[in-house]
């Protein structure tokens, strides 16, 4: 079975289209993981999905995402993002693809920005998967749940957690699958703050990481509200 966990925090105005897209996923159990926000996201989305778990965990999407796991009763984990959208059998087919061999792995990214730059974006991040064995959140990561504690979860950062997860699979030469089913991911930030310059920030404090800078500076920078 696959357990999807999804972390939330002030999302209160996605629960709807959330609740819109994991009523519809066939072969899960879904857990939603709520990190104290300062809204009604944790009623709303029990008043909305009352199906589902939710439960609370301190806030950090690390945190949030391995309170999850702890929880979960699947033997794969699937984590998506509040603002994330997948196909009904999006479960079915990391299911099939775990079945097949993969250790871990995501989905083929797409923005819900139609403009030419987005495509780009969500071109190069399929090809950095394919390439440097590394994913990204808004991807939707899966993995196999014993190799998931193995590792010992989701590294408890306030940022980075994601590439920091990918990098310590790459060092045991475990290689991403992408499955072909789309994940519709939000452009918001590119769009509050700009594409061009998005891209480029998220560019440099991925490099900034590479080269050691404390990650505590990296999320300053970064600005995320999560």
């Amino acid at each position: 079975m696959v357990s999807v966990i999804v972390p939330l925090y002030n999302e209160e105005r996605m629960i709807p289209s959330l609740s819109a897209t994991l009523g519809r996923l066939a072969g899960a159990e879904v857990i939603l993981v709520d990190g104290g926000s300062s809204d009604r996201t944790a009623e709303a989305a029990r008043a909305a999905m009352p199906c589902f778990t939710t439960l609370t965990a301190p806030r950090g999407r690390a945190s949030q995402s391995n309170a999850g796991a702890a929880f979960a009763k699947g033997d794969v984990l699937f984590f998506l993002h509040a603002d994330s959208v997948v196909e009904p059998d999006a479960a079915l087919r990391v299911e099939q693809a775990v079945a097949d061999g993969a250790p871990w792995g995501c989905l083929r990214l797409r923005f819900d920005d139609p403009h030419p730059f987005m495509k780009l974006c969500a071109l190069m991040s399929d090809l950095r998967v394919r390439l440097a064995g590394v994913a990204f959140g808004d991807q939707g990561i899966f993995v196999r749940r014993g190799l998931f504690f193995e590792l010992g979860g989701f590294p408890d950062m306030p940022l980075m957690e994601d590439y920091e997860f990918s990098l310590r699979l790459k060092r045991r030469g475990l290689s991403p699958v992408r499955v072909d089913s789309p994940i519709t991911t939000s452009a918001r930030r590119f769009r509050e703050i700009g594409r061009l310059r998005c891209a480029a920030l998220m560019w440099r404090l991925r490099a900034m990481y590479r080269r050691g800078v404390p990650v505590e500076k990296i999320a300053a920078m970064y600005g995320d509200s999560r």
